[in-house]
């Protein structure tokens, strides 16, 4: 498994709209449904730091994710554009991979 983590810091007043886009079923999810070899995503709340996020992207492998970014780059970035607003940072924690 292939697995990417991103880091949030989001704008109190974007928390909601912030939550729809990335949760398991939101917008982000259904771009990534649309690719071969996509498992799942997963957002996670910082209990300390109610406007701390983190997403955990599934892929049944690395091939499997760049070949998603290659077929649906302008989507991707089509995205990305809109929801950019709803956070003060963002950075990538990651690129996991599973130990067989």
């Amino acid at each position: 498994m292939f697995v990417i983590v991103w880091e949030f810091r989001v704008k109190q007043d974007h928390l909601a709209e912030f939550k729809v886009a990335y949760k398991p079923d939101g917008v982000w999810a259904h771009l990534f449904q649309k690719a071969a070899g996509f498992i799942a995503t997963e957002l996670l709340r910082d209990r300390d730091s109610r406007t701390r996020f983190l997403t955990v992207d599934k892929w049944d492998s690395r091939e499997h994710y760049e070949a998603f970014r290659a077929a649906f780059e302008t989507e991707y970035l089509q995205i990305d554009a809109r929801t950019e607003a709803f956070t003060d940072a963002e950075e990538r924690v990651g690129v996991f991979e599973t130990i067989e």
